[in-house]
């Protein structure tokens, strides 16, 4: 059965991906001034945001329980990280479609696009290293199986 654990990592890293993904598109449309990487930077970000939010849910749930112990830092950290990136993926795809809807493409608007999207990258990137140390440091997540653990009895 999968458990909400392991739906958070099997969601979480399609929305890493497509908002790395939407932000090089971006950048490579800064520097060539080609329209087709602005609009598939567009769309990457607004896919990735939807996944953010399902990555998000699926990672509340996940720590659910979790009020004590020493996971209990950890997690919080995690998810206060999670949420500043959703709220910052949400902020940069408003940004972005406002700026596509009424046509304002200035080098201004540009600018704060970049902007707004290197700090969610760079969100992105501290919350998954706090998700990794949770795995990775702590063991959240992990179970043993039942040979391993009666081999070490």
């Amino acid at each position: 059965m999968i458990s909400a654990t392991h739906l958070h990592a099997l969601i979480i890293h399609f929305p890493i991906a497509l908002l790395i993904v939407g932000y090089f598109s971006e950048l490579f449309g800064l520097i060539n001034k080609k329209l087709f990487f602005k609009e598939v930077s567009f769309y990457l970000l607004f896919i990735g945001v939807i996944g953010a939010i399902a990555a998000y849910i699926s990672g509340n749930l996940a720590g659910d329980g979790i009020e004590s112990g020493s996971l209990k830092v950890p997690v919080e950290l995690h998810e206060q990280a999670g949420l500043i990136t959703l709220l910052l993926a949400i902020a940069t795809v408003l940004f972005k479609s406002f700026v596509m809807y009424l046509k304002k493409d200035s080098t201004f608007t540009k600018w704060i696009t970049i902007l707004l999207f290197t700090f969610l990258i760079g969100s992105v990137m501290f919350t998954g290293y706090l998700g990794g140390e949770l795995v990775y440091s702590h063991g959240a997540g992990v179970e043993l199986a039942p040979s391993i653990l009666k081999n070490h009895n």
